[in-house]
């Protein structure tokens, strides 16, 4: 069977596709591997990366010998699926997104990033703070800096940016209605970049990978993959 990759975003987890491994494994042999820092894996000392991210996709992918991959990505999870679809074009079939964000900025970045304080998490939304433990273990409080520090060097220097248009495999940008970190212009403005896409917009759906209806998803998925 073709390989599908689910790649959860940033302070994400491989737990988040649960919902949906029993439908589409009858279609695709899946893998959903977790990015440094996440659930057991470690966190680097020298810090994490969309660069970094990316390839350690790449390596995933030839350890286990994939190639001609799709690769669904949720928010940082689509992001890095881009830039290695950007990077290794012959070994990706096809792209899926959901609630990614691509309007990096500097300023944009380090307002973004001032959210992820630990302390500031465990005050105000423990319950949060509760799930990141349990998803992440006790180093979780230096994940979120990481995470600030990815955002910060994503939003000095874009790697998607100025770069869409040398995309050809088939893409499919989805975003939420009520998606509170990504608009739905910067969707459209990258779905009109790329040379070979598609654009769907999820009705009452907010960023949160749980909040995300799993029948309309992978109705959505069966429609882009042609699967009866």
């Amino acid at each position: 069977m073709p390989n599908l990759l689910l790649l959860h975003g940033a302070l994400g987890h491989s737990d988040i596709f649960k919902p949906y491994l029993s439908a589409l494994s009858q279609y695709f042999t899946l893998h959903t591997p977790l990015f440094s820092g996440h659930g057991n894996q470690e966190l680097p000392a020298d810090g994490i990366t969309i660069e970094k991210y990316t390839q350690e996709l790449s390596d995933y992918c030839k350890v286990n010998n994939l190639t001609d991959v799709s690769i669904f990505g949720h928010s940082m999870g689509g992001y890095v699926a881009l830039c290695y679809a950007m990077e290794n074009p012959d070994n990706v079939n096809s792209v899926i997104t959901l609630g990614t964000k691509f309007d990096w900025t500097e300023e944009q970045a380090l307002k973004e990033s001032k959210m992820l304080n630990p302390d500031v998490i465990l005050e105000k939304i423990p319950q949060y703070a509760q799930l990141l433990e349990s998803q992440h273990g006790a180093k979780w409080k230096q994940l979120l800096p990481a995470i600030a520090d990815l955002m910060v060097d994503l939003g000095k220097n874009p790697p998607l940016e100025h770069n869409f248009a040398t995309i050809s495999t088939p893409v499919q940008i989805m975003v939420g209605d009520k998606d509170h970190m990504v608009t739905l212009e910067e969707s459209m403005r990258v779905y009109r970049s790329l040379s070979n896409a598609k654009l769907a917009v999820l009705p009452d759906t907010k960023h949160p990978m749980d909040k995300v209806r799993p029948d309309l998803l992978l109705n959505l998925l069966k429609d882009f993959f042609n699967l009866s």
